[in-house]
C-alpha cells in the first residue's frame, strides 16, 4: 500500500469517525478532509475542487430552485391538499401520506419534498388528532424509497450518474431504468410501516408541543369575489378545523352571523373574523380566494410578491398610541399595512382600521423586507422579526410552475434533454414566469448540501487516485470472489458508511471502490453501480446518514433508538430485495 493510500484512508476515518461520534456538521468535516489532502500534497487543486463542476451537483442546485418554485406558487400546497384528505384510521392516513410522498419523490429531489411536507404533515396530524411520531418517520421512509424509482429522485441518483458518464464509456441510466428496483422498495417499505408501523412508531408528541403560544391573533380575511371558495360550506372549503386558529364569526352585508355552522356557506366579499397564533394565521394567507381584509396592502409601493410578514411589539414611545389604525394612518407613515393584532390573548371585536394601539400590542404586518432593517432600531416598536416563508402565495403562477415541472420530467424522460440541461432549463423558467424571484430562489438552495457532495467527491477522487480503492477492493475480495457475495459487501458496504455519513459522501466514496471489485471479480460494474445508488438511500436505520431522517428527527419528538427500532429489519429486507433483482435487470 503506498503512503499516499494510507494517508488517505486515515483522512476518511477520521472523517467517518468525527460525523459519527460528535455533532460536527458534515461540510466542516469534509471539507477539512479534503483540505488536508490538498496541504499533504495528495489531491491536486483541480482535484480537490473537481466535485463543484459535478453534473449531479449543478443538478442539485439547479432543482431546488424548481420545487421552491411549486412551493411559492402552492402547486405543491395544492398537491398535498388533495391528496392527504381525511382518512378514517392511522394506517389509512399513513398511507394516505406515504403513496403521494414516494411519487413526489421520484419526481423531485426528496430533501426539498420532505422539507416542505413537515409543516403540512404537522398541521394535519393536529387536525387529524394523530401523534406526529406516527407519521414523520414514514414521511421520510417513503421519501427515501421513492427517490429511488427515478434518476432524479435523490441526489445520490444525479451524483452517480455524474461519476458513471465520467469514469467510464456508459451511456448514463435513463429516467425510469432504476424503478426495476425501486418500485418493489417502495412496496416493501410501505408495507412494513403499513403493517407493522404501530408496534414499531412510538407515540411521542415534539418537544415544543406541550407549550401554546400565547401571542392570540385576531385577522379579518375577505372572500374575493369568483372565489373557488364561494358556494362551498365551511366544512367544504376546510375553514373549520385549521390546527391553531378559529372562525369567530362572519359579516355579511351588514349582519353579523355569530357561532357559524359548518355548513354555512360562502359569499362573495364575506368578511371571516378568525382568531388564532401567528403560525396559523401565516397559513390563512396562503389559502387561494382569501385576501386580508386590509384594503391598504394593495396600495403599497412594493410589489405583493415581493413582500413578507414581520411581527412587531408596539412601545409605549409609538406616536400612533392612543389612536386607530386607520386614524394613526399606519400605511402612510411606515409604507406598511397592519393584517392582525395579538393583544394578551384578548378577542379583539372591532373592525381592524378601527383597533385602538396600545403599547404591548403585537402586530402582524405586510411590508417589503427592508421593513426589519428600517425599524429595527425605531423607537417606535420594541421587537421587529421578519418572519420566514411569508411571502404572499402567487396562485395565479400555480400552472405555469405545474407545466414547468411537467416539461422538465418529460424532456429528460425521453432523452430530448440531458437531465443538467431540463433542471437548468426548468429553473430558468421558474424565474422567467415569475413563480418565484432571484432573491427566493438563492435562498432555497441548499448551500451546506451542495458543499457536502462536492467534498465527498474530493475524497473520493483521492480514494481513486492514491490506489485505495483497490485496497479495500483486494481486502473485500479475500473474502470472496463470488459476483453475488460481492454484491452483498457492496451493499452491506455502502449502507455501513451511510449510516455513519451522509449518503452522497458514502455513495461518493463506494463507486471507485465499486469499479475495482467488479473487475476484479471479472463481471460487468453496472450492478454494483446500481447497487450503491440503492444502499446509499437504505439509510433506515439512524437519524445521521440521511439529511430526510434528521429532519423529522425534531418535529416527531424521536429519540436515536427509534430508528434502529424499525429502520435495520427495513435496511435488511431492502439488501435482500436488492441482491435478488439487481443481478436480474443488470446482468453480470
Amino acid at each position: 500500500m503506498s503512503f499516499e493510500a494510507v494517508i488517505t484512508l486515515t483522512v476518511v476515518g477520521i472523517c467517518f469517525a468525527v460525523l459519527a461520534f460528535t455533532r460536527t456538521s458534515p461540510d466542516i468535516t469534509l471539507v477539512g478532509g479534503v483540505s488536508l489532502l490538498l496541504v499533504l500534497g495528495v489531491l491536486s487543486p483541480e482535484q480537490a475542487l473537481g466535485g463543484l463542476a459535478n453534473q449531479g451537483v449543478v443538478t442539485v442546485g439547479a432543482l431546488y430552485i424548481v420545487v421552491n418554485g411549486l412551493r411559492e406558487t402552492g402547486g405543491l400546497s395544492w398537491i398535498v391538499q388533495h391528496l392527504l384528505g381525511k382518512p378514517k384510521s392511522l394506517m389509512s392516513a399513513q398511507f394516505r401520506m406515504m403513496a403521494p410522498v414516494a411519487l413526489l419523490s421520484a419526481f423531485l429531489n426528496n430533501t426539498p419534498v420532505v422539507a416542505m411536507m413537515i409543516p403540512a404533515v404537522s398541521d394535519w396530524a393536529r387536525r387529524m388528532q394523530i401523534s406526529p411520531s406516527k407519521l414523520m418517520i414514514p414521511l421520510s421512509y417513503a421519501a427515501i424509497a421513492g427517490g429511488t424509482c427515478t434518476l432524479i429522485g435523490t441526489s445520490t441518483n444525479l451524483v452517480i450518474n455524474g461519476l458513471l458518464l465520467d469514469a467510464t464509456d456508459h451511456d448514463g441510466i435513463g429516467m425510469f431504468e432504476l424503478a426495476w428496483v425501486g418500485m418493489p422498495t417502495v412496496i416493501v417499505v410501505c408495507l412494513f410501516v403499513l403493517l407493522l408501523g404501530q408496534r414499531f412508531l412510538p407515540e411521542r408528541l415534539p418537544p415544543m408541543s406541550q407549550f401554546d403560544d400565547v401571542r392570540q391573533y385576531t385577522v379579518e380575511m375577505i372572500v374575493e369575489r369568483g372565489s373557488p371558495l364561494v358556494g362551498q360550506t365551511i366544512e367544504q372549503a376546510d375553514l373549520r378545523g385549521l390546527p391553531g386558529v378559529y372562525l369567530i364569526e362572519i359579516e355579511r352585508g351588514g349582519d353579523i352571523l355569530p357561532a357559524v355552522s359548518p355548513q354555512e356557506r360562502l359569499h362573495d366579499n364575506d368578511r371571516l373574523v378568525f382568531a388564532g397564533v401567528v403560525d396559523s394565521v401565516v397559513d390563512l394567507q396562503k389559502i387561494r380566494g382569501l385576501v386580508p381584509a386590509a384594503d391598504q396592502i394593495f396600495k403599497l409601493n412594493s410589489p405583493r410578491r415581493e413582500r413578507c410578514l414581520v411581527e412587531a411589539v408596539v412601545s409605549d414611545t409609538c406616536t400612533l398610541v392612543g389612536k386607530s389604525i386607520r386614524e394613526g394612518r399606519f400605511r402612510s407613515v411606515y409604507d406598511a399595512v397592519v393584517i392582525a393584532v395579538a393583544r394578551n390573548g384578548e378577542h379583539l371585536r372591532q373592525k381592524l382600521g378601527d383597533i385602538v394601539l396600545r403599547a404591548g400590542d403585537t402586530l402582524l404586518i405586510e411590508a417589503h423586507p427592508s421593513f426589519e432593517l428600517r425599524q429595527r432600531n425605531s423607537r417606535d416598536f420594541l421587537l421587529v422579526s421578519q418572519l420566514h416563508d411569508s411571502a404572499p402565495i402567487r396562485h395565479d403562477r400555480a400552472i405555469f410552475a405545474l407545466v414547468i415541472l411537467v416539461f422538465m420530467v418529460l424532456t429528460a424522460t425521453f432523452g430530448v434533454l440531458s437531465m443538467l440541461e431540463a433542471a437548468l432549463l426548468a429553473a430558468g423558467f421558474m424565474l422567467l414566469a415569475k413563480c418565484t424571484s432571484g432573491r427566493i430562489a438563492r435562498r432555497s438552495v441548499d448551500w451546506q448540501v451542495l458543499v457536502v457532495i462536492a467534498a465527498a467527491l474530493g475524497l473520493g477522487e483521492a480514494v481513486r487516485v492514491t490506489g485505495a480503492a483497490e485496497v479495500v477492493a483486494n481486502t473485500l475480495m479475500s473474502i470472496s470472489t463470488v459476483p453475488w457475495v460481492a454484491l452483498a459487501m457492496i451493499y452491506s458496504l455502502t449502507v455501513v458508511f451511510t449510516a455513519m455519513i451522509s449518503n452522497n459522501a458514502a455513495a461518493v466514496l463506494m463507486f471507485p471502490i465499486a469499479l475495482s471489485v467488479a473487475e476484479r471479480v471479472g463481471v460487468d460494474f453496472m450492478p454494483f453501480v446500481i447497487t450503491i445508488m440503492v444502499a446509499a438511500s437504505a439509510s433506515y436505520a439512524t437519524p445521521i446518514g440521511y439529511q430526510t431522517n434528521l429532519m423529522v428527527y425534531g418535529p416527531g419528538g424521536y429519540r436515536f433508538i427509534d430508528y434502529i427500532r424499525i429502520g435495520v429489519p427495513i435496511t435488511i429486507l431492502v439488501g435482500i430485495l436488492n441482491i435478488v433483482i439487481v443481478p436480474l435487470i443488470w446482468s453480470f
